[in-house]
């Protein structure tokens, strides 16, 4: 009977899925979506009078997870999509997703461009830069430096799973924000490959455009059990030039959310020629996602500190990971 043939032919158009290949680092400006079991696009930052934070996700289910009593994995891939707005003259904040884990939802679709869409959702190349049109959100990045790979290329272990790590680090941004016109700067990024994020690895990370035209990337991931396993921090200089940094991550003020977990929100980042102290705009950020399942806070924060000898001052976006979510 034909409905016997299913499982073959799904097997037979499921995509064999990549891993990180620490000899084998991506292109930083190929952005096109590649056959991994998790790989996701970013772009947060200020679109002044807000700061936002927009994901779209794109998974395959993990081996053991089934479906019809078949591997998830035959089915292709669920994608998901973040949105988080914060008004910056009240601390307001909303947060809105979407995805099509539902069966029967319209599907969402990566393509090579990228082009990203998922129920009306849309992130994709206009021209030299990129285009968000989400609900109550039209923005238009232009990058000003070219794509970088942060050292080494990925974040996480082979124990936790690793994600090559491509950025945009600095771009002007204009558009629409909720009926206002809105102007500032923002971080985009792509990350793929194996890692079951927020499972095997969670992390606290900042994206941070510094007052000497440089940006700063600092990075710590941690296993199941919360040890941190790797610490990352890299610079693109006023040029584009990438290098990698040495960090240490000093926590400070702590805040428990209204659902019970502790989010350290205030930090400082050290290293050879850096001393830097962090911290939040705002201290409601917490994001308890549906769609992924993951509990984390991202918002605006803003620093100020040393750089090579010479004060500079920070502004940009943190996110810190406390697990898994079950709604």
């Amino acid at each position: 009977m034909p409905w016997l043939l299913l499982p073959f032919l799904l097997a037979a158009c499921a995509p064999a899925l990549l891993g990180v290949d620490p000899k084998r680092l991506p292109d930083p400006g190929d952005w096109d979506p590649k056959p991994a079991p998790l790989e996701w696009w970013y772009a947060s930052g200020f679109a002044e009078p807000y700061a936002f934070h927009f994901a779209f996700f794109k998974a395959y289910a993990p081996p053991s997870y089934r479906i019809l009593g078949l591997p998830g994995s035959l089915f292709g891939a669920f994608h998901a999509a973040h949105l988080a707005l914060t008004d910056l003259r009240t601390g307001e904040r909303r947060f809105l997703e979407a995805s099509d884990q539902d069966l029967l939802a319209q599907r969402g679709r990566a393509e090579a461009g990228p082009r990203l869409e998922l129920a009306g959702w849309r992130f994709f190349r206009e021209g030299e830069g990129f285009r968000l049109q989400a609900p109550g959100v039209d923005l238009l990045f232009f990058p000003q430096k070219p794509p970088v790979v942060h050292p080494p290329g990925y974040s996480g272990t082979e124990a936790t799973g690793r994600m090559y790590y491509q950025s945009y680090t600095r771009a002007g941004t204009w558009g629409w924000v909720l009926g206002e016109r809105v102007q500032g700067e923002s971080w985009l990024d792509h990350q793929w490959g194996e890692q079951l994020s927020g499972v095997s690895a969670t992390w606290d990370w900042f994206g941070l455009h510094l007052s000497d035209g440089s940006e700063l990337m600092a990075y710590q991931v941690k296993d199941q059990g919360g040890e941190v396993v790797q610490v990352l921090g890299s610079r693109v200089d006023p040029l584009g030039r990438v290098e990698a940094l040495e960090l240490a991550f000093l926590p400070g003020e702590a805040w428990r959310s209204p659902s019970g977990r502790t989010y350290t929100l205030a930090w400082r980042l050290e290293g050879p020629g850096l001393s830097l102290a962090l911290r939040p705009l705002f201290r409601e950020g917490e994001i308890l996602s549906r769609t992924t399942r993951v509990a984390y806070w991202e918002g605006p924060v803003l620093g100020e500190g040393v750089l090579r000898g010479y004060p500079v001052r920070a502004r940009g976006m943190g996110e810190f990971v406390a697990g898994a979510f079950r709604p």
